[in-house]
Order: structure tokens, then sequence, then C-alpha cells
């Protein structure tokens, strides 16, 4: 008898330490949830409305599996190699910079339709590459999530670093799986607010229908902010794992910081905002370099080929 209430003591300290700690994680890791949010939305966004949630729920069932291969790998590294961590994180974000260059490059050579015959022609070529288009924008949300959660775990296995190999297991497993439910519900809810509202309009209720109507409206600004938001997030979160991996930059980003807070009145705000602003730039400049890269690869790559 004692020795089960003893064994149920030690269940019950180990759930409580998995508890505190998986907090401590989660408040560590709400920036880059925060970016996850973002970028899956805009990642989802776009498909026909029949289609929204099937992609969110293929999307979270790639997040699953993605937590499935990253919680184990992350812990077999942290033990067998954690000198690793830092240059796998690295290749990571110079990927993330690489989709925003290549995601606003696109936008910017992206021509909108100038006649109504242009703009048919345009949606017959959408409507025949539906399909292709899904599956691609499913395999890049995946991709993405990849990356924020491997970052996302990494934050995770820091703030657990001295605690018991289970707790670790545990605390992992409870913040890869809240941090999915969690966002992909939110996203799920974001990409369904035109028709909550649309079924809000043909209520019988004036404020019912009030309501439906400022959701209609809200919708397209929601996602079109979002759209840039996630963009944005690719750079800050890039340029934020590339800066941390290089202590160079690192070092410069901390002196530029203390430097700018001795300037008096804003020197705290401006020293808040510097961080970001070095991040931001840091991922433009990386993943400029990336695509430069990978654009002289595929200019000779067919010579090599050929020679």
């Amino acid at each position: 008898m004692s020795s089960l209430l003893l064994l149920l003591d030690d269940i019950a300290t180990i759930m409580d330490d998995v508890a505190v700690m998986s907090k401590m994680a989660a408040k560590k890791t709400a920036g880059v949830l925060g970016d996850d949010l973002a970028l899956n939305a805009q990642q989802v966004s776009g498909v026909r409305a029949e289609r929204e949630l099937p992609v969110v729920w293929s999307v979270a069932k790639g997040s699953f599996v993605n937590k499935v291969i990253l919680v184990p790998l992350a812990l077999a590294i942290s033990v067998i190699a954690p000198w690793l961590i830092n240059p796998l994180l690295m290749v990571g974000g110079l990927f993330l910079c690489y989709e925003g260059v290549e995601k606003v490059l696109h936008t910017l050579q992206h021509k909108k339709a100038k006649t109504a015959e242009e703009a048919a022609t345009q949606l017959a070529l959408t409507e025949a590459q539906l399909h292709s288009m899904e599956k691609d924008k499913i395999k890049g949300a995946i991709r993405t999530d990849f990356i924020l959660s491997a970052e996302i775990i990494v934050i995770s296995l820091g703030t657990v670093a001295t605690a018991a190999f289970v707790t670790k297991v545990s605390v992992l497993t409870v913040i890869a799986i809240a941090m999915t439910i969690g966002v992909y519900g939110l996203v799920a809810l974001i990409v369904k607010i035109d028709d909550m509202g649309l079924y809000l309009t043909e209520k019988t209720s004036a404020a019912q229908q009030k309501m439906g109507h400022a959701l209609l409206a809200f919708a397209p600004i929601l996602m079109k902010t979002l759209t840039i938001v996630g963009t944005l997030a690719m750079f800050l979160v890039g340029g934020g794992i590339i800066n941390h991996a290089i202590p160079l930059l690192h070092h410069f980003t901390e002196d530029a910081v203390d430097h700018l807070e001795h300037i008096p009145t804003v020197g705290s705000i401006i020293g808040a905002l510097t961080p970001t602003l070095i991040n931001f730039v840091i991922g433009i400049v990386a993943g400029l370099l990336v695509v430069l890269v990978v654009t002289l690869i595929k200019k000779l790559w067919p010579r090599t080929k050929t020679s």
C-alpha cells in the first residue's frame, strides 16, 4: 500500500512539474506561435470556400506528423549532438527567408487583369489549376509548419533542459499537441469568418444581420492583413533564427540595443524595436542571397547536365 502511495505521489509531482514547465514553455514560444498562426492562415487562404476546412485539416494532419518526427528527433539530438541544433535551425531560417522573398517577388510580378476578358481568362486558368494549387498550398504550409514547429520545440526544450527525461518528453508532447490544436483551430475559425457572416445575414434579427454584414466586411480585410503579416513573419522568424545562430550578429544586436536605450525619452521604445528591425533586415538580405544562389544554380545546372 505504501509503495502505491509513493508511486502516486511521484506521478503527481511529475504532473505538477509538467504543468508548470508547459506554462513556462508556452510563454516563451508565444511570439513564434503568433507568427505560426499568421503564416498558416495566409498559406491556406485563396482556396474555394468548400475546400477551406479540408485544406486546413490536411495541413493540421501534416503538422501532427511534423511533431511526431520533431519531438523524438529534438530529444535525440539534444543528447547525442547538441551542437547540431543551431545549424539545422539556421537552414530552416534561411528557407523561411527564401520563401518570403519568393512570395514578395511573385506578388510584384503577378499582373492584375485590366479588362473583363483578361479577368475571365485568368479565372479559367485558375479553375483548371485549382487542384494543383491546393496541393502546392498544403505542401508549402506543412513545410513552413515544420520549420516553425522545430523552433518552438527547441525553445521548449531549452526551458526544460535541466528536467528529468520523462518531464522533457511530457512537456514537449503537451506543447506539440496544444499548439497544433490551438493554431489550426484558430486558422479554421479565421477562414470561415465570411461564412459565419453570411449565415448571420440570413437571420431575422436586425442585430444578427448587422453583425453578419460587419463580419463580411471584416473578413477580406483580415485575410489581406494576415497575408502581409504572414510574409513579414517569414523574414522576422527566419532573420531571428540566423541572428541568434551567428554570434557576431547577436552581439551586434545587443550592442545596438544598449547604445540606443541611452537616447533620452524614446530610448526604451527604440531599444525594444531594434532587435525586430535588425531581424527583419537580416531576413530580407538572407532571403535575397538564397534566391540569388538558387537562381544561379538553376541557370548553371542545365549546362552541367548537358556537358
